[in-house]
């Protein structure tokens, strides 16, 4: 396949793979595609529609409100996404929120 044909071919994949809810792994499972291969194009699709990439980090930061206590805490995304409210007994529901991204 010539490069701009793969270049093509992964832009249509990872837009299938956004839109059918499944992680990555499971999205390759059932399509055949090599993962490795999935996430090299994911990553380099992303860089080239981002023009200050950044680190992949997230910032997190403790919030005190008046509903919320003071061992709370706010995960902010990219894209103005906030997950508030966010403690010891919920942490494993951040992470199978963010293992989806």
């Amino acid at each position: 396949m010539a490069s701009t044909e793969l270049h093509h071919f992964w832009q249509h994949t990872l837009t299938e793979w956004a839109a059918s809810g499944l992680s990555g792994a499971a999205f390759c499972r059932e399509h055949r595609l090599g993962y490795y291969q999935f996430s090299y194009w994911r990553r380099k699709l992303r860089a080239e529609g981002q023009s200050d990439a950044g680190a992949g980090f997230a910032r997190v930061a403790p919030t005190v409100a008046a509903t919320e206590t003071a061992d709370a805490l706010t995960v902010s995304l990219p894209g103005g996404v906030s997950i508030t409210g966010l403690h010891a007994g919920n942490v494993e529901l951040l992470a199978a929120v963010l293992r989806q991204l």
